[in-house]
This record gives structure tokens, C-alpha cells and sequence, in this order.
């Protein structure tokens, strides 16, 4: 069990290094022989939503492989983790340089919100990676918590999917409109997700003496659950209080 789920961890740091590298490249190949305006997507906001995601990747990638791997005496581990780390405040720079200030016209990804939308997703999907088929299915409460997950998971996507695609014309309503009414639906799911997760994974379910040894064990994946929703809590409300902002009081100026 261990050992599958060091590999595992293995395996997400070398595919986040391999995936961002070769996307970086993609992207460098295409802006200096221009083919990157001839695609049917909105490039920029296309590279700020893989910066984004990358600065996250890269953080993620870069604790866990220091915290599993690195040691003393593992010269090569311990420079891999430098360089990780490097790359991420690397791409956490882009960021900052290609959001969109105050003023500025920029694609929607390029805004706070748009950032806080790729935030949450990725939030979304390291509670999804923790969760295991054990506990959950047998309190209702815990299945409303991954329905709250998963509903406000795929909102963010398609709102990702639809904006890099050039498809936003296809909601029922103005983007504003439909981010605020969905962010505020997302508050109120998340509030009580708040408190239902961490009431019904703990109850009755004190922490094992081997949880102390070790960092891969179920209980320490529902603490990590616990504390990631109320991480994606703050963003969504974050989130609403820029979209009501944007829609109440920036359209009446």
C-alpha cells in the first residue's frame, strides 16, 4: 500500500515536470512562428490559465517530492526539488506579469476571477485525489459534500473550457451575471461542506497511531479534504465578492 502510494507520487511529480516543460515549449514554438494567432482560441488567456495551473502543479509537485523523496544523501533528489522550486516561482512571475491590472482589457482568465476559476478547479481535483471509497458512501452528508465538490468542479471547467474556446456567447446570460449567481450558490454549497465533511469523517474516527508515522494513511487524506475546503471556501468567496463588485457596481459607472 505504501509503496503503490509513493509511486504514485512519483509518478504526478515527473508528469507535472514533463507536462509543464513540454506545454512551455508548445506555447514558445508557436508564439515566434506566429502560428498562435491562427488558432481558434483566445491565446492569451490560453497561456495565462496554463501559467495558473502550472504555478500550482509545480508547488504541489515540489512539497511532496521534498517531503517523500529528498534526504541527506540524495544529491540528485535534493537538486530536482531546487529546481522545481525554481520553476515555480517562475510561473507564479508570469502570473503576476500577465494578469490583467486594474483598467486593463484582457481576456476573463486574465483577471482575479478568472485566476481564482482555475484555483478552484485545481483545488477541486487534489479533494478528489484524497478521497477513497471507505467512509463516504456510507453518510449521506459525505455524498453531499463530493456533490458539492463535483457540481462546483464542473462549473469552473466548462467556464475554462468555454472561455479559452471562444464560446462564452452560448451561456443563457451575461458572463458576469452567470459568475455571480454561480459563486454565490458556490459560498452557500461550501459553507456546508464546511462543516458536514469534517463532522461526519471524524466522528467516531479518531486518528491512528500509524497516521503519526506516516503521511499516507486515510485519516490525513480527510483532514486534507477538510482543510481544502475551506481553501476553496475563501476563493469562491473571494470570487463573489469581485463578480458582485463587477456586476453592481462597475456596470452602474
Amino acid at each position: 500500500m505504501w509503496a503503490a502510494a509513493v509511486d504514485s507520487f512519483w509518478t504526478w511529480s515527473m508528469f507535472t515536470w514533463c507536462f509543464c516543460f513540454c506545454v512551455t515549449i508548445l506555447i514558445l514554438v508557436l508564439d515566434f512562428t506566429s502560428l498562435s494567432s491562427k488558432l481558434p482560441i483566445s491565446w492569451d488567456d490560453f497561456t495565462t490559465a496554463f501559467a495558473m495551473l502550472a504555478t500550482l502543479m509545480m508547488l504541489a509537485a515540489s512539497i511532496l517530492f521534498a517531503v517523500l523523496f529528498t534526504c541527506g544523501s540524495c544529491d540528485f533528489y535534493i537538486i530536482a526539488t531546487v529546481f522545481s522550486f525554481t520553476a515555480f516561482i517562475l510561473y507564479a512571475v508570469e502570473v503576476g506579469l500577465t494578469r490583467a491590472k486594474p483598467g486593463e482589457i484582457s481576456g476573463f482568465l486574465g483577471t482575479v476571477p478568472g485566476l481564482l476559476k482555475v484555483l478552484e478547479v485545481f483545488v477541486a481535483c487534489v479533494i478528489f485525489t484524497c478521497l477513497d471509497g471507505t467512509r463516504y458512501p456510507q453518510f449521506p452528508g459525505l455524498q453531499w459534500c463530493v456533490a458539492v465538490y463535483c457540481i462546483c468542479f464542473i462549473f469552473g471547467t466548462l467556464v475554462i473550457i468555454l472561455t479559452i474556446g471562444r464560446l462564452l456567447a452560448l451561456l443563457p446570460a451575461p458572463l458576469d451575471k452567470v459568475l455571480t449567481g454561480c459563486n454565490v450558490l458556490a459560498v452557500l454549497m461550501y459553507m456546508t461542506a464546511v462543516v458536514i465533511w469534517p463532522y461526519y469523517s471524524f466522528l467516531d474516527n479518531p486518528r491512528p497511531s500509524s497516521c503519526s508515522t506516516t503521511l499516507l494513511c486515510k485519516w490525513n487524506n480527510y483532514a486534507v479534504i477538510t482543510f481544502m475546503t475551506c481553501v476553496n471556501l475563501v476563493a469562491y468567496i473571494v470570487d463573489t465578492v469581485y463578480s458582485v463588485r463587477l456586476v453592481f457596481f462597475m456596470s452602474s459607472t
